[in-house]
């Protein structure tokens, strides 16, 4: 889960940057298919703090 975490952590910042367009005709795609996601990264970044906070309860110590 922690991998997931991570994964949704490097695609907010993506969508971040698409929405500021750092990252050129890429960024302008992500924003077609992901608009809501370009407009508002961190519902994907609370979907990562999620995924760890799942992950750090069902991990077995």
């Amino acid at each position: 889960m922690y991998v997931v975490a991570g994964l949704l952590v490097a695609l907010s910042g993506l969508f971040y940057a698409a929405d500021h367009g750092q990252i050129g005709s890429l960024g302008k795609t992500m924003c077609n298919y992901g608009e809501t996601f370009c407009r508002h990264p961190v519902y994907v970044l609370v979907g990562a703090g999620i995924a760890a906070a799942w992950g750090a309860f069902v991990s077995i110590k």
